[in-house]
């Protein structure tokens, strides 16, 4: 009988952490945009008016202390009808590294950031043809994500657990495809319509018309 696969091994459940205490897993740019000097993201990198907007954004959004994300997707600052365009859809919004990396930052301040870190991973993935990357980068999400001792656990339901684990014995670019779309349509249902309520999507709006109406 095939042994199903249920991750590494282990006696000891690690200490827990908050979310806000755990380190993202690195992704790559999703999108082909390329980065100029003033890109649209949160490492506070340069002292344009963008990142100033955008920290008192961040500020208002949350009484809670945050560090700001690492590891964001580089990308060009999105156009006003491009920010209006993410209220309209969201898969809009998913399919712009702009709006990944705001919708993320909100994501983080509910500690739900795993769920996008999850879902790049994801694609990423599908990106790979070397079989070894293939099992080596499959077996990383199913710790980082799956395994009910990572404290960056995605939820999944139990049906979708178990296609993973019976998927892991031979790793492909799709073993996660059930699990993806189950976070994707959570984040969807969920997060999303918070997110275009929220302070930093409001203040993006409000920053991004102001920008365009100075030029």
């Amino acid at each position: 009988m095939a042994q199903i696969y249920t991750g590494p091994e282990s006696t000891e459940r690690p200490l827990s952490m908050s979310r806000h205490e755990t380190s993202p897993t690195t992704v790559q740019p999703a999108g082909n945009h390329r980065p100029n000097a003033c890109c649209f993201c949160w490492c506070c990198c340069c002292s344009c008016s963008w990142n100033e907007d955008r920290e008192r954004a961040w500020r208002a959004s949350r009484d809670t202390k945050l560090e700001t994300i690492p590891n964001c997707e580089a990308c060009l600052k999105p156009t006003p009808d491009e920010v209006q365009g993410w209220a309209q859809s969201f898969d809009k919004l998913m399919k712009n590294p702009a709006g990944r990396n705001v919708f993320r930052e909100f994501l983080r301040t509910e500690y739900s950031e795993e769920n996008m870190l999850f879902w790049l991973a994801c694609e990423e993935l599908k990106n790979e043809c070397n079989k070894h990357t293939i099992d080596e980068k499959a077996r990383m999400i199913y710790e980082d994500y799956i395994s009910i001792l990572s404290p960056k656990e995605v939820s999944l339901d139990s049906r979708v657990r178990e296609v993973i684990n019976k998927k892991m014995q031979e790793p492909s670019t799709h073993t996660f495809d059930d699990a993806q779309l189950q976070i994707y349509t959570l984040m969807h249902r969920d997060s999303y319509p918070r997110f275009l309520n929220s302070a930093i999507y409001r203040a993006l709006q409000q920053s991004v018309s102001r920008s365009s109406s100075e030029s």
